[in-house]
């Protein structure tokens, strides 16, 4: 085992990503960062004594690129004895029936493949290949949507069933560990076009930001996604403690009560909304958070229109929540 080996195995226990008995799902692309992550794990599975097996996804959108790229991953993965699994999706359509983006739709199709296998096969962790600057791309994308100061995790190391066994590793540190292993990745020819966001903070805003300030994005970033994941942590034993201790504001029957709301700061009151938000489907923005923050100053009978589909009415001692289900 080289040294990236031994520092790989040695994270997957520290931060306790894999254990014994776990079955490893690994999300291969075909790229530099999927291929050494499954380099990686194959190469620490006698160690921790896990199974392992790969999910590749085609997502047909490159032509004969794409069908390559499942070419290369199946081989792989068949040269280390790995099971692979491999499907195809037809994205374009299926963006346009989510009436989402490429990219959001490909991240819905990829995890909800993921999940399926999970379920059907009894995978117990499935491990992607984000690295730290897959990390900043994330932070700096949710920053420039206007996402809150929790929001700023960026992407966690684990969550659920879902680990990131390469969050601490560095784009270099992946390409050396590669070439020692005389492996040649596929490259995917869409990661240079500039049109798609993520591509831009990667390509275009990180490289100017790195020839400014050398060396000092990315560690300030990692950082401040820490902190980030620790004041989430503690915003969550908050309000729990603030609905044991107030039950109006418990979201219940699609309500909330006002005068428990009024007896909270901006900032919880606003935390307290984007909960209740997400329970029922609805789509979180400031500006929503700052119309039903502006509501508790007004006055009961107000009604306001926060998103295309919830209105939220100011009824008697609680605002009531309403979803239009057309």
């Amino acid at each position: 085992m080289n040294q990236l080996e031994k520092k790989f195995l040695g994270q997957l226990k520290t931060r306790k990503l894999v254990a014994r008995g776990d079955k490893v799902l690994a999300a291969v692309s075909g790229g530099p960062d999927s291929i050494a992550m499954l380099l990686l794990l194959h190469a620490v599975q006698p160690a921790i004594h896990f199974e392992l097996a790969a999910a590749h996804c085609n997502f047909s959108l490159r032509g004969r690129e794409s069908d390559d790229d499942e070419r290369f991953v199946t081989e792989f993965c068949s040269s280390l004895d790995v099971p692979c699994f491999s499907v195809r999706f037809d994205t374009g359509m299926a963006a346009a029936e989510m009436k989402k983006s490429i990219e959001e739709s490909a991240r819905i199709l990829r995890y909800r493949f993921f999940e399926t296998l999970a379920a059907q096969n009894g995978f117990t962790r499935i491990a992607t290949g984000h690295h730290v600057s897959d990390n900043a791309e994330t932070l700096l994308f949710n920053l420039f949507r206007g996402v809150s100061l929790p929001g700023l995790v960026g992407i966690r190391e684990h969550n659920g069933r879902i680990i990131r066994p390469m969050l601490l590793f560095h784009k270099e540190d992946i390409r050396s560990y590669l070439r020692e292993k005389g492996v040649d990745a596929r490259e995917d020819s869409s990661n240079a076009l500039d049109e798609y966001d993520r591509n831009f903070i990667r390509n275009r805003v990180i490289p100017l930001i790195e020839e400014r300030f050398a060396h000092k994005l990315l560690p300030s970033l990692s950082r401040l996604s820490v902190q980030a994941g620790e004041l989430e942590e503690f915003l969550e034993l908050h309000f729990e403690e603030l609905a044991f201790r107030e039950p109006g504001l418990v979201f219940q029957d699609n309500q909330l009560e006002v005068q428990a709301l009024k007896r909270l700061t901006v900032f919880e009151q606003k935390e307290i909304f984007k909960r209740a938000l997400r329970e029922i489907g609805a789509p979180v923005d400031s500006r929503t958070l700052q119309k039903l923050a502006d509501l508790l100053q007004s006055s009961p009978g107000k009604t306001v229109l926060a998103g295309r589909k919830l209105t939220v009415q100011w009824k008697g001692s609680r605002l009531h929540f309403k979803m239009d289900k057309t």
